[in-house]
């Protein structure tokens, strides 16, 4: 389970604390976020995160497995699927971030430029404060947005910078159009991050990929509607 750019492993504690009794669910940290170790390039692409999840796995000594994604997560998880098909059985990504490999350079300048100065003024704490409700339906649960805040609040400025350069750089539909896994994009019906005409375009990316709408759901739907996204989680499994 691969976590967005504004979130951690804590992300899914809503799919841990009720799939775990039915799955054996691990949630990473990302290179750069908790404990875990920087990517050694400032620049990484998608491709190195998947090689780092590569590495992670043979350590955790995983044959095969589905992969979930949330938003930055689905780019790292593509390019795993792209290069390792034959360690998944399926891939699962929600509100997948498209990243911003197909725009002009002055437009991922500025697109990157944005993201570090937001986290050089504000800080991990002032991010939290002022950007976690928008990850978030507008009537979310409390809890909802605490645990959207906490995940911000612990972010690390250097591992945030290299998942920007990540984004991006990153272009999720060219990775999926080599992508032949069985693969479904579930987006939340009032996702504003990444709305739903963009992740139903990158779900016909895919050469069998099928598209589920989350109904009620902003961007963190794993967190918004936890029970939707753990009832989509577990029918794909079992299939």
């Amino acid at each position: 389970m691969l976590h967005g750019i504004g979130g951690g492993s804590g992300s899914w504690l809503p799919q841990l604390e009720t799939l775990g009794d039915r799955f054996r669910l691990i949630a990473w940290d990302a290179p750069g976020y908790g404990t875990s170790t920087l990517m050694n390039n400032t620049s990484p692409s998608a491709n190195d995160y998947a090689a780092a999840l590569t590495r992670f796995l043979d350590a955790l000594q995983i044959e095969r497995c589905v992969l979930v994604g949330q938003s930055l997560g689905a780019l790292m998880a593509t390019a795993f699927a792209r290069a390792l098909p034959n360690r998944l059985h399926g891939l699962l990504l929600l509100g997948p971030a498209a990243g911003y490999g197909a725009a002009s350079q002055a437009k991922r300048d500025e697109i990157l430029a944005g993201r570090l100065d937001a986290m050089t003024k504000l800080g991990p704490a002032g991010m939290a404060a002022t950007r976690a409700g928008a990850l978030l339906a507008t009537d979310a649960a409390p809890e909802a947005r605490e645990l959207v805040a906490d995940g911000m609040r612990r972010l690390r400025p250097d591992g945030f910078a290299q998942a920007a350069r990540l984004l991006v750089n990153g272009d999720l539909a060219a990775d999926a159009r080599h992508v032949r896994l069985t693969t479904l994009v579930g987006c939340g019906t009032v996702d504003t991050i990444t709305p739903e005409a963009g992740c139903r375009a990158l779900a016909a990316a895919f050469a069998n990929c099928q598209y589920h709408a989350i109904p009620g759901a902003g961007h963190a739907s794993n967190i918004d509607q936890p029970a939707r996204v753990n009832a989509l989680i577990e029918r794909f499994a079992m299939d």
